[in-house]
């Protein structure tokens, strides 16, 4: 009874503070603003959490990156131009940034050759298979990902030069 007592008291605590603001946090980056639409969403992206949480800077974008990460929304979102996703464009930028917000369901579809990141990244990329892509990205998982350390623009850097250099993908949005 008595580590009852504790735990409530400590998860009460956690819960406190977390809803809480933090005293000193950095300020936090712009909305980007998703660009036909006139939308705007805030770190997390978009998808699911940005029409839920917005573009509230600060810790509620974790939130947001939570709930788009649950809910797999942003990936759909961005392959489907739903979801506060419409009018994010295509290309070698837009590329690098899918590859940045979704790194860690990347790694687990590129280990496996296929998945809705890989089929996400594609679509952006103007790739003519998502399947000859994840089949590609595949045979490179120890290029791309050269270590646990290995740097997001390290990452990103590596798959956009997989996705350029090999002509059967035919990823138009990222040719030079």
């Amino acid at each position: 009874m008595k580590n009852l007592a504790s735990v409530t008291l400590f998860v009460l605590a956690v819960a406190g503070t977390a809803s809480a603001d933090p005293p000193a946090a950095p300020p936090a980056a712009p909305a980007r603003p998703a660009a036909a639409s006139g939308k705007t969403y805030g770190q997390a992206g978009c998808g699911l959490g940005a029409m839920l949480i917005g573009s509230k800077p600060g810790f509620t974008q974790v939130f947001a990156a939570t709930t788009n990460g649950t809910s797999a929304s942003q990936t759909f979102g961005i392959s489907s131009g739903t979801s506060n996703c419409d009018g994010t464009g295509e290309g070698a930028a837009s590329a690098k940034n899918y590859i940045e917000t979704n790194r860690e369901a990347l790694a687990k579809d590129i280990a496996r050759g296929n998945g809705e990141a890989v089929a996400g990244l594609a679509t952006i990329a103007g790739c003519a298979d998502s399947r000859a892509v994840g089949a590609a990205l595949q045979r490179n998982f120890k290029k791309i990902f050269t270590s646990a350390a290995a740097s997001t623009d390290q990452v990103s850097a590596s798959v956009l030069g997989v996705l350029s250099t090999d002509a059967s993908l035919a990823c138009s949005a990222i040719q030079g």
